[in-house]
């Protein structure tokens, strides 16, 4: 699942190796999180209200000396490291969050993951989300299928919508049901790349990203839901686009193909206001 040069352009003969350097270190980076989890850690609020804590930064380290120094053409976009928009002149970049889902981890809950792509112009190539808390390892490799440790994935089929099996912000969802009735979500899940790996691997039907999100919260998780034959886009349908000069996203939707089809064309019929 992590051989061949299928989706690579301009390095071939490096995404084997490419993709065995990332299963590693992501289940590295991984080991060391869970080392640090439900212990006595520093944190602390960045920007208006993101929390961050020291395990973040440690686990940011362990990804950054083991990919960067592997790979130093390859431009580098973490969370967790100043911008340097060198990146968006390099062909190919990593993006990487090395904890998605901090609010969970402090609080001790087990959704959340380390997330990493390697993006070729504006392209997920390779996607790996590891949550060491539930030893769930996702990987993904353009035109190689999405693997749940080491099992192929799939996106469910159809165009129904059981709104328990749709995940995101539920005044979001409400829009999709035409009853007008209350309707019960699935429960949160504190990351946002394990929300969209679940419509990857059939626990969910589909799910949504509210607007803010980053390149890092989504990459990976864009890649492994394309691979498992679902949809990932904005609500209008058009493909997200990474290691640009901006960063963040507006609302996304996840999905099989057909249902995800029909979502957006019920977004285009009734617009967000």
């Amino acid at each position: 699942m992590a051989d061949g040069d299928a989706g690579n352009d301009l390095y071939p003969e490096n995404l084997a190796r490419d993709a065995a350097l990332l299963t590693d270190t992501v289940r590295q980076a991984g080991a060391l999180a869970l080392s640090l989890f439900r212990t006595d850690l520093k944190n602390w609020i960045k920007g208006a209200s993101s929390p961050v804590s020291e395990a973040d930064i440690a686990v940011n380290e362990l990804i950054a000396s083991r990919l960067r120094s592997a790979t130093p053409d390859y431009g580098w976009l973490s969370e967790e490291s100043a911008d340097d928009e060198a990146r968006v002149g390099k062909a190919a970049a990593w993006i990487v969050d090395p904890i998605d889902g901090t609010r969970a981890y402090l609080a001790g809950r087990e959704d959340w993951c380390v997330s990493v792509a390697l993006v070729e112009d504006a392209r997920p190539v390779l996607g790996a989300v590891f949550a060491p808390a539930t030893d769930e390892f996702f990987f993904a490799q353009a035109g190689r299928g999405s693997w749940l440790n080491g099992a192929a994935v799939h996106a469910t089929s159809g165009t129904g919508l059981d709104f328990s099996r749709i995940a995101g912000p539920k005044p979001l969802v409400q829009r999709l049901n035409r009853s007008g009735g209350e309707i019960s979500l699935y429960p949160r899940i504190g990351s946002l790349a394990l929300r969209l790996c679940r419509v990857a691997d059939g626990k969910l039907d589909a799910a949504f990203a509210g607007g803010q999100s980053h390149d890092w919260d989504l990459a990976a998780a864009n890649l492994i839901v394309q691979e498992a034959n679902g949809s990932m886009t904005a609500l209008s349908g058009d493909a997200i686009q990474y290691n640009r000069r901006e960063v963040t996203h507006g609302i996304l939707v996840a999905a099989g193909h057909d249902r995800h089809a029909s979502i957006v064309e019920r977004f285009r019929n009734h617009p967000l206001p």
